[in-house]
């Protein structure tokens, strides 16, 4: 009696794991479709994200050419409207304009020598 105790106890304890397997092989393979649609969604996310940061960086390089090309602009006309004035300036006080000239240079100098 005590052998049929056994037999059927050894026959529940294979039956569990038998249960237990089925149910490990039913974990992995909920885990690696899991792991695939994580995947997908952070391969779709990583893609709208550079896509984003595509577009912020095109519109920031519109925005820079726009603000420059403003500026061109400006400084054109400036110099347009001034020019005659600076002109006169330099031809009745040279030395001035020399002094002047020499300055600029030597402080442009120094500071692209820094770099």
């Amino acid at each position: 009696m005590r052998k049929k105790n056994v037999t059927v106890r050894k026959k529940s304890v294979e039956a569990r794991m038998g249960a237990l397997r089925e149910d490990l092989n039913a974990l992995q393979s909920d885990v690696q479709t899991g792991m695939s649609d994580v995947g997908g969604v952070a391969g779709d996310r990583a893609n709208s994200v550079m896509q984003t940061a595509g577009d912020i960086v095109e519109r920031a390089f519109r925005l820079a050419e726009d603000a420059t090309s403003g500026f061109v602009d400006d400084i054109e006309s400036w110099s347009q409207d001034n020019f005659e004035s600076v002109r006169s300036s330099v031809r009745t006080q040279p030395l001035a304009a020399l002094a002047l000239s020499v300055g600029v240079g030597a402080v442009l100098g120094a500071i692209f020598l820094r770099r």
